[in-house]
């Protein structure tokens, strides 16, 4: 019985020193023939997917549709796993991973919470500024799809 409580400190200490990135989701919403962009009101300002950072104790899945729906009031169906990304450098702020999924949507969207503006975009109307590796990800996801844009 000692061993184990031993043990347990040792990791709660472990676990206390070590530096992990940050755990966050974005979502590819299609609708309309492109794909949801949200103009960022907190720094780094510029267009983004749909994100934020998972909380405590919710699941990647969780996070990701009630991210999508603080920032642009739409509800997500048929939501994907699409991808992993994690370079160190991705996002300004600090080292973040991102899990992505693909979803659709129907309705209105509605700039909510983090965003200043919302738009839905083709590959002919992707906006300049992307922020964080989401122009990557369009990319990724064009490529997936068969041609160069959403």
């Amino acid at each position: 019985m000692r061993k184990k409580k031993v043990k347990k400190k040792m990791m709660k200490k472990m676990m206390k020193k070590s530096k992990s990135p940050s755990l966050t989701v974005d979502t590819i919403i299609q609708m309309k023939g492109g794909i949801v962009l949200i103009n960022r009101k907190n720094p780094p300002f510029g267009w983004a997917l749909p994100g934020g950072f998972v909380k405590y104790g919710e699941t990647v899945e969780h996070a990701a549709a009630r991210e999508a729906k603080e920032e642009t009031d739409l509800r997500v169906r048929n939501l994907r796993l699409f991808g992993v990304y994690s370079d160190p450098k991705r996002d300004p702020r600090g080292h973040t991973v991102s899990i992505v999924f693909t979803a659709t949507a129907s309705g209105k969207p509605k700039a909510g919470s983090d965003a200043a503006g919302i738009g839905i975009f083709t590959k002919r109307t992707l906006p300049q500024l992307i922020v964080f590796d989401h122009k990557k990800i369009i990319r990724d996801f064009s490529a997936l799809r068969g041609r160069k844009g959403p």
